[in-house]
């Protein structure tokens, strides 16, 4: 199916193919892989968990998945019930790992966005590890390959952003992004008519955050048209950015 054609196709069509075509193209994932993936109760990791379960007739390998939440201190709204639900019907066990990631903050530190995401990363590198997972599979979509991109362009003056694949030199674990080639309108519309929207949780620390302000300058330049942001990542993956 050809990607002008995909995208005319359903929803959940569309993710499923888009992911594994991502995973195909990328290596992402092998016969025996156990794949740990990180779920927040949002509308991405959950779609994400959906997809790697329901692309496996598609790219014919045989992996492992379980899906670990990290609950915190200062975020109650993830509704566990109904996410642990859905995962058992998709077939994946649901981990729910408590970390004080507020109290874990240094006296006259404030809780921002990069704290919390370097303090699950490293509570999600510890479980896999220990409990011999090869992948961690993260919900990032395109839009937020690109954001990244502008944002460490800008910011720190930096050519890098979200890899598709990560290797990591230290420890026995990659990181891969299967929802990379989706926008994140694509995978909302999947969300919604997987019913998943009105299950996520939203982060009360993201309302405000840089990312949300480099969006709205994206989406003015871009127009928010598909195509010239798929133009971008293609860009950004000449520059040999998407795997590491």
């Amino acid at each position: 199916m050809s990607d002008r054609f995909l995208r005319k196709a359903c929803p959940s069509v569309i993710v499923e193919k888009l992911v594994a075509k991502a995973v195909l193209e990328r290596n992402l994932v092998n016969n025996g892989d156990r794949i740990l993936i990180a779920v927040s109760g949002g509308k991405d990791s959950t779609v994400l968990a959906w997809a790697l379960s329901a692309i496996r007739p598609e790219i014919k390998k045989t992996y492992e998945l379980a899906a670990l939440h990290i609950s915190s201190d200062f975020c109650a709204c993830c509704k566990k019930a109904i996410l642990s639900k859905r995962l058992d019907e998709w077939g994946i066990p649901f981990i729910d790992l408590f970390v004080p990631i507020i109290s874990r903050l240094k006296e006259g530190r404030r809780m921002n966005c990069y704290w919390c995401s370097t303090q699950r990363r490293a509570e999600l590198l510890k479980y896999a590890v220990e409990n011999q997972f090869n992948k961690i599979a993260l919900g990032h979509h395109l839009d937020d390959v690109i954001e990244t991109f502008f944002m460490n362009m800008t910011g720190k003056g930096q050519l890098s952003t979200m890899p598709i694949l990560l290797r990591y030199r230290n420890y026995p674990v990659s990181l891969i992004r299967p929802l990379a080639y989706l926008e994140e309108r694509e995978v909302i519309a999947c969300a919604a008519e997987k019913d998943i929207l009105k299950a996520a949780c939203t982060c009360p620390y993201g309302i405000k955050s840089v990312r949300r302000d480099i969006r709205a300058r994206i989406a003015g330049f871009t127009g928010n048209s598909g195509a010239v942001k798929r133009r971008i990542l293609a860009a950004i993956d000449a520059g040999n950015l998407l795997e590491q």
